[in-house]
C-alpha cells in the first residue's frame, strides 16, 4: 500500500488488489493506519461503489474484512441508528455477541398453535433473522412474526378493556322522552348533517343499557363542543349530572362561557373547577356538587381529585383525549355508577387506524365544517421572505387584528425551548415591533401565569403572542387571524394543522404562514400538502406516511407503547388481518384464561401493565 501526503494533514492511501476477474485500485483518505492492516498475498473482501474510469476499475473507502470473517460483507447486514463515537461495525459486534449469548434461550411469547396456524417463526429465529437474515425471505418472515406480536398484543389489550366495559357493567338508560332535537331547534345557528348524524349515534348509546364509550373525532372548528353540550343537556334533563374535562384552564373557562350562554335558559347550572380558584370558593363548589345543586361541572385535572364527589354522575366528557390517556378516563368514570363516556379529539386519524388505536371505543366522526368557516389561506416561505412577513404582520395589527407566532421544540429540553421563545420576544419587542404589545408563553411558566397571558390575549390586550406549542389546544380568540410558525419543517403535518386551527375562528379572513428551512424532497412535499389542503384527514394520512406512527400518534400519551417494528402506514393490511384475529380470540376467550392462550395473557401484561387498566 502506498501512502501519499497531498497537503497539510490530508493523506491518501492507495491499494492495488487483484482477483480472478482483474485488478482494482482502492483509495482511502486520512486513514494512514490502514497500511498496517493488509498483508501481501492474503485474501480480503471489499464492499463499496465500483467506478470504471477510462477502463480502470476503482473503489473509494470500501468496507473490508478478511476472507474468513462474515460480519459486514457477502450477506445482508443491518444498519443501526448511531450515536457519537459508535460505528456500525461496533454495534454489529455487540448485537452479534448478544444474540450468541441468548441463542435458543429466549422464552416464547406466543402460543404454539397460533404460530403454526399463521406460519410464524418462533421468537429465537425471528430475533436472529431480523438482525442477521440469511436472505430477504427470512428477513420478511422475521419481521412478520414481530409485527404480529406487537400489533396483536395491543389489539388484545384494547379488546379486553372494551369487553370489560360491555360484559361487566350495566349502564344508565337515559330518558327517551328527553329529545335532543327539541333543543337543537332553539339554537341560534344550524347544525351540519355530520353533527346531526353524530348526535343520533350518541342519543342511541345514551338510551341503551350498555355504557357509552364513544370517541368523537372532528377537525379543528367542526363543532364538537356543541355536540358535547347537547349530550350534557340530555343527561341533566334525565336527572343526572355531567362533567366536562379539558386539558387547560383557559379551555375549560371557554367551555363554561359557551355552555352557560346556551343552557342558562334551560334552567341548567354550570360551574368551573380549576386549580387556580380560592380554597373557599372550591369548598363551596364541592359542597353544592355533592348535594346535586350543580348540573354540569367543567374543569381541568382538578376534577380528578379524590374530594370531588358527585351526587349522581351520568355523563363524562373529556376534551382532547390524547392529553389524558386511558387511565385518567377510568378515574373520572369511577366517580359515578358506570356513567356514559364521550371522548373528543381534534386530531383527525384515518378511520381504519382510529378503529385499531381506539379499539376500546366506538367511533363517531364529524367530517364536515360549518358553512360559515372561511378557508385559512396558508403560505410556506423561506427565511429570505422574513421582511415581507413582518410587513404583513404589521398590516394586520394596524387593521385591529392579533397574531400568534409559534416556535418549535428545539429539542426535548424545556429550558432551551423557553429560551428560543424569549429570545424571539426580545427581538420583536426591542427591534422589529417596538410599537406593538408583544408577550411570550412557554411550558416552563406556572399554569396561572400562562392562563393570565392567554386571558389578556383573548381580551385584545396583546398584539403579538410568541409561544411554544402550548397554545395548540382549542383556545378560541376570534380576533386573532394570523398564525406565523417558525421552523415549520420541525413540526409534523398533523401538528401544523392543529396550530393553524387556532386562527380562522372569527369573521376575518385568516392566514397561516409557515417559515421553513431546507430543500429536501420530504420538506417540500410536506409544505405543499399543508398549503394545498385544509382537510385534517387528508393531512393525517400524509403525516402518517411521511413520519411513521409513533411520532404521529404520540402513542405514549394514549398509554400505548410505541412500536419498534410495526409501521401503521406500511402494515395497514396486516393490521386489518390482526384485528380480525384478535376479535376471534377474545370472542372465544374474553379474559385469555385458557391454557393455550397463557402466552397471550403474559404478553399483554408485559406490554401494558400499569399503562391501561385491563
Amino acid at each position: 500500500m502506498n501512502e501519499i501526503r497531498i497537503r497539510g494533514n490530508l493523506t491518501l492511501c492507495k491499494l492495488m488488489v487483484r482477483d480472478e476477474t482483474g485488478t482494482c485500485q482502492i483509495t482511502w483518505y486520512n486513514q494512514p493506519y490502514l497500511k498496517n492492516v493488509f498483508q501481501q498475498n492474503q485474501r480480503y473482501k471489499f464492499y463499496g461503489k465500483v467506478k470504471n474510469s477510462y477502463g480502470k476499475i476503482e473503489m473509494q473507502s470500501p468496507i473490508y474484512e478478511s476472507e474468513e470473517v462474515n460480519r459486514n460483507t457477502g450477506k445482508i447486514v443491518p444498519i443501526y441508528p448511531l450515536t457519537f463515537g459508535l460505528s456500525q461495525n461496533t454495534i454489529r459486534k455487540i448485537i452479534e455477541n448478544g444474540i450468541h449469548e441468548v441463542k435458543d434461550k429466549l422464552p416464547e411469547t406466543m402460543p404454539e398453535y397460533f404460530m403454526h396456524q399463521y406460519q410464524l417463526y418462533d421468537i429465537n429465529t425471528a430475533i436472529e433473522q431480523i438482525h442477521f437474515p440469511n436472505d430477504f425471505e427470512h428477513f420478511k418472515k422475521a419481521r412478520k412474526r414481530l409485527v404480529f406480536e406487537e400489533l396483536l398484543s395491543m389489539q388484545l389489550a384494547l379488546l379486553r378493556l372494551k369487553n370489560k366495559y360491555e360484559v361487566q357493567k350495566q349502564g344508565i338508560c337515559f330518558d327517551k322522552n328527553v329529545n335532543i332535537s327539541e333543543w337543537i331547534n332553539q339554537l341560534p345557528f344550524c347544525l351540519t348533517n355530520a353533527q346531526l348524524r353524530v348526535l343520533e349515534e350518541i342519543e342511541h348509546d345514551m338510551e341503551s343499557a350498555k355504557p357509552m364509550n364513544r370517541l368523537l373525532q372532528g377537525d379543528v372548528g367542526s363543532g364538537k363542543t356543541i355536540v358535547a353540550l347537547l349530550s350534557c343537556y340530555k343527561a341533566v334533563k334525565s336527572g343526572y349530572q355531567a362533567v366536562v374535562m379539558a386539558p387547560t384552564a383557559i379551555l375549560a373557562t371557554q367551555h363554561l362561557e359557551s355552555f352557560t350562554e346556551i343552557l342558562e335558559n334551560a334552567g341548567i347550572t354550570c360551574e368551573l373547577l380549576v386549580s387556580g380558584i380560592s380554597k373557599k370558593k372550591k369548598e363551596a363548589i364541592l359542597e353544592r356538587l355533592a348535594k346535586g345543586e350543580i348540573d354540569i361541572l367543567i374543569g381541568t385535572h382538578a376534577v380528578l381529585e379524590e374530594n370531588v364527589v358527585f351526587s349522581k354522575l351520568g355523563l363524562v366528557v373529556t376534551d382532547e383525549q390524547h392529553r389524558f390517556g386511558v387511565r385518567q378516563r377510568s378515574m373520572i368514570a369511577e366517580k359515578g355508577e358506570n356513567p356514559d363516556v364521550l371522548v373528543m379529539t381534534a386530531t383527525p386519524i384515518p378511520r381504519t387506524l382510529a378503529l385499531i388505536l381506539y379499539g376500546d371505543l366506538d367511533i363517531s366522526i364529524i367530517d364536515e365544517l360549518p358553512p360559515n368557516r372561511k378557508k385559512i389561506e396558508t403560505y410556506a416561505v423561506k427565511k429570505d421572505m422574513e421582511a415581507r412577513v413582518n410587513c404583513f404582520i404589521a398590516k394586520n395589527i394596524e387593521e385591529g387584528r392579533q397574531c400568534y407566532v409559534v416556535c418549535p421544540l428545539v429539542e426535548e429540553n424545556e429550558e432551551i425551548n423557553a429560551k428560543s421563545v424569549m429570545e424571539l420576544a426580545e427581538v420583536y419587542k426591542n427591534q422589529v415591533f417596538t410599537q406593538y404589545r408583544v408577550e411570550y408563553l412557554h411550558g416552563k411558566m406556572r399554569p396561572r401565569e400562562k392562563d393570565e397571558i392567554m386571558e389578556r390575549f383573548k381580551n385584545g390586550e396583546i398584539d403579538i403572542l410568541i409561544s411554544t406549542t402550548v397554545i395548540e389546544v382549542g383556545v378560541n380568540v376570534p380576533n386573532s387571524n394570523l398564525m406565523i410558525i417558525e421552523n415549520a419543517e420541525r413540526f409534523g403535518l398533523a401538528q401544523l394543522h392543529q396550530l393553524r386551527g387556532r386562527v380562522g375562528r372569527g369573521e376575518y379572513q385568516s392566514y397561516c404562514i409557515l417559515k421553513y428551512q431546507g430543500n429536501s424532497r420530504v420538506i417540500q412535499e410536506r409544505m405543499k400538502v399543508i398549503s394545498d389542503t385544509n382537510d385534517g384527514f387528508v393531512i393525517s394520512e400524509k403525516d402518517l406516511e411521511l413520519r411513521g406512527s409513533g411520532e404521529f400518534f404520540g402513542t405514549k400519551q394514549h398509554g400505548i407503547p410505541e412500536f419498534k417494528i410495526a409501521n401503521l402506514f406500511e402494515d395497514i393490511e396486516a393490521l386489518k388481518e390482526i384485528q380480525a384475529i384478535a376479535l376471534e380470540i377474545i370472542s372465544q376467550d374474553p379474559l385469555l384464561e385458557k391454557e393455550e392462550n397463557k402466552n397471550f395473557q403474559l404478553l399483554v401484561e408485559k406490554n401494558f401493565h400499569g399503562r391501561i387498566e385491563i
